[in-house]
């Protein structure tokens, strides 16, 4: 058998737990690989280790049947090892070329020649299908967009063995679809792929066999042809899990978030939401479906206070939010799980446990005479490690440290305590498994029957319509149409984030 990829008897060790204990993975050359694990179970570290991040304490890796010793990711890339991270490896000032010719920049004499290096970008965005803007600015594209520039730094520097960390975890199911054909289009020039996903839907449709990973230790590794979700699942989580999440009908009450004839301007001073309106009720989770980049985004900072609007209202519970500053906008009852949660949702050098109080922290009893009560901070910050099942060494680890999974329930642990009355869940189970998807779904809808509003933003169509109690499609920063998600269907929702029109002439959306 030739194995392109031999990871043997793999330990890795950080302080306080074993991230992989004796594991072994092996690639043949010409596959799709998954690796499927739990938040936490252990899969970005021991990919770390291949891509020559981490050091393993223990176990050998072989390329081609060789022996290597990859101390560094240029070993890696010099071995034709390319890693697409999950959470992006990228400088914001910079363009998508300057990205992705860092570090292999062409020369013309001296100096870069950054006439070849877009046009380069392009045939590679072009042939691939991925319709990346060469010229644009990192910080002013869709987080959707920064993972195909990722794609293609890989895809520039030429690897053999690609490892794909989530990399389906931000876009909508038609870039989804792009990136499977991405997919075969590699295998067929002969390049073997490893894939982190917890997408079992992904797994059956695109791979050939599957190592799952429990704990850190190795489970099993399966041929994709002859097993199923629920069997990967169990697998993974070592209990059966439940794929629809169980709600009562919902009872809308009063009006908390009225939003009327909204403008918001984008970045490049376009207007990103157009005369949008709708209204959420308490007791309800309100769906927002659309392909990323269609004013999103600037909807959810225009309510939390982070991007000014142009015109038009945003009430919550009949108070003004539109000339607020985003503290008092958090005062005033909103909560925020945001789409970015290592740029917005945490501060990555801090402990996990004064995360936990972001929002918090200059309250009672968190700080006393304008001094932090670290006490009081722990304490809290282990009760909700104890509720959220945040697997952290201790409160005193350091955010960054954590698996994304992780990190995110944190987040959500922190806005989800403080109770407030309209909850925005913004790609609420990104990076997710099964089993932490399905808790965090139940909060959601936890939340809405004790009579609070919920907002969700998620590009996962199978996420809006199991969740939701009412569909709003957004096309082109405006809200077309309200849909019931149990009288709709995927093909329908897709057709109107396209833009088309539903039969139903003069909808209201403002309901």
């Amino acid at each position: 058998m030739e194995y392109v990829i031999e990871m043997l008897n793999i330990r890795k060790e950080f302080p306080g737990i074993v991230a992989n204990d004796n594991i072994t993975l092996q690639l043949k050359k010409g596959e799709i690989h998954a690796l499927l694990g739990e938040n936490g179970a252990g899969k970005s570290t021991l990919m770390n280790v291949l891509f020559g991040l981490y050091q393993p304490e223990q176990g050998e890796i072989k390329v081609k049947g060789k022996k290597v010793n990859i101390t560094n990711p240029n070993i890696a890339n010099d071995l034709g090892i390319g890693m697409v991270h999950q959470h992006f490896m990228l400088v914001d000032p910079f363009t998508v070329t300057e990205n992705i010719v860092l570090g292999m920049e062409p020369k013309k004499g001296v100096t870069i020649d950054m006439k070849k290096a877009v046009k380069d970008v392009k045939e590679i965005s072009d042939r691939y299908g991925l319709k990346v803007d060469p010229n644009a600015k990192i910080a002013e594209i869709s987080v959707g967009m920064q993972q195909r520039v990722e794609i293609l730094k890989t895809l520039y520097r030429g690897a053999e063995i690609l490892i794909f960390d989530e990399p389906t975890a931000v876009l909508t199911p038609q870039e989804i679809k792009e990136l499977t054909q991405i997919f075969k289009t590699l295998i067929s020039e002969g390049k073997s792929i490893i894939l982190i996903t917890h997408k079992l839907k992904e797994i059956i449709e695109v791979c050939d066999r599957v190592t799952v990973i429990r704990k850190g230790v190795g489970i099993d590794t399966l041929d994709v042809e002859g097993t199923t979700p629920n069997e990967l699942a169990s697998l993974m989580v070592g209990r059966e899990v439940l794929f629809r999440t169980e709600k009562k009908t919902a009872v809308p009450k009063e009006a908390v978030l009225e939003i009327t004839k909204l403008n918001v301007k984008d970045a490049r001073g376009v207007n990103a939401v157009k005369d949008l309106s709708i209204t959420l009720r308490a007791g309800e989770i309100v769906g927002i479906a659309g392909v990323d980049g269609n004013g999103q985004s600037e909807l959810i900072e225009a309510i939390t206070g982070l991007r000014k609007i142009s015109s038009g209202s945003i009430k919550l519970s009949g108070k003004e939010l539109s000339s607020l500053k985003p503290r008092k906008i958090t005062e005033a009852g909103i909560g925020h799980i945001p789409q970015d949660r290592h740029k917005h949702g945490l501060v990555l050098d801090f402990p996990i446990g004064e995360n936990m109080v972001l929002q918090t922290y200059y309250q009672t009893p968190f700080s006393k005479m304008s001094m932090l009560n670290n006490k009081e901070i722990n304490k809290k910050a282990k009760k909700l490690i104890a509720e959220f099942d945040v697997r952290t060494p201790s409160e005193y680890t350091e955010a960054r440290a954590l698996s994304g999974g992780n990190q995110q329930k944190a987040i959500i642990g922190r806005e989800v305590d403080r109770d407030p009355d309209l909850l925005i869940a913004a790609q609420p189970t990104r990076g997710l498994d099964v089993g932490a998807i399905e808790f965090i779904h139940q909060r959601l809808i936890d939340q809405r029957d004790k009579g609070k509003a919920v907002l969700l933003l998620s590009f996962e169509l199978d996420e809006i319509m199991n969740v939701s109690d009412r569909i709003a499609v957004i096309y082109e920063g405006n809200i077309i149409a309200i849909v019931d998600p149990k009288e709709t269907t995927e093909q329908e929702l897709g057709l109107l984030m396209a833009g088309s029109k539903r039969k139903e002439a003069g909808e209201d959306t403002h309901v």
